[in-house]
């Protein structure tokens, strides 16, 4: 069996890292190349960090942390925001990311997802997800949160995949930043019928919660921001948890 991934996520703005509550709300949490070498040193398997304000002049500034990050750390990450053409990839994996993830450009250009995947490999191509529950069902919503669409979920995390794409992150809106629990419904769903790794993420708030995304939720990995930020739940000591409950983690 797979041992299960923890991954912290840093939202960087303007530099620093943030995390709000509900895509809304934010706040700064630290310097996020020192945040991922810290988390790093105590254990987390992988990163994720996104430019949550990516645009054509600020590309330059996080490309230049893409490269401190390379530069200091010793475990894969994956960088995302902004994300719209080959070129960024291309510049973001020079600069040593490891992975990409596009959320907004695949779902405006899904072939984008077949582009990539052909010419850097499915495995270091994301799909970021962010779904919301509607009266209509789960639905896809781009541009940060701010934008629904009329995808489905499940369908369009079936279709992702069949056209390369790698891993899914699956952020559920209703649950960011609340620390009230996974999505576990979703999640379920999406990790039993995928043929592919899926990443929850949205409601970490106790050691319990990621038991139960690893056992109800059977994902594949869990990300969070906020608990690991602010120091509420020690790396470390959410591993230990995971083993005490049976769950296979890299200590």
């Amino acid at each position: 069996m797979l041992a299960k991934r923890i991954i912290p996520c840093l939202d960087v703005r303007d530099g620093q890292t943030v995390k709000g509550i509900n895509f809304v709300n934010i706040r700064e949490a630290g310097d996020p190349v020192e945040l991922g070498a810290a988390y790093a040193e105590q254990g987390a398997d992988e990163l994720v960090y996104l430019d949550i304000t990516a645009s054509v002049e600020k590309r330059r500034t996080f490309t230049e942390l893409v490269e401190k990050v390379a530069r200091t750390l010793n475990i894969p990450f994956t960088v995302g925001g902004g994300i719209r053409n080959e070129d960024d990839v291309a510049r973001l994996l020079d600069a040593g990311a490891d992975k990409i993830s596009i959320n907004t450009a695949a779902a405006n250009n899904p072939e984008i997802v077949e582009t990539l995947a052909r010419r850097f490999g499915s495995q270091c191509i994301v799909v970021a997800i962010d779904t919301k529950h509607t009266e209509t069902g789960d639905i896809v919503y781009i541009h940060g949160g701010r934008t629904p669409t009329e995808r489905i979920t499940q369908d369009w995390a079936m279709e992702v995949v069949d056209r390369g794409a790698g891993e899914i992150l699956l952020t559920s809106m209703d649950h960011d930043g609340t620390k009230n629990g996974f999505a576990l419904k979703i999640i379920r769903e999406l990790a039993e019928n995928l043929p592919i790794p899926v990443i929850a993420s949205g409601g970490a708030g106790t050691c319990e919660h990621f038991v139960a995304v690893f056992t109800s939720g059977k994902a594949d990995a869990a990300l969070a921001a906020s608990v690991f930020h602010f120091g509420e739940i020690p790396i470390p000591d959410l591993k230990r948890y995971l083993r005490e409950n049976k769950i296979e983690v890299r200590l």
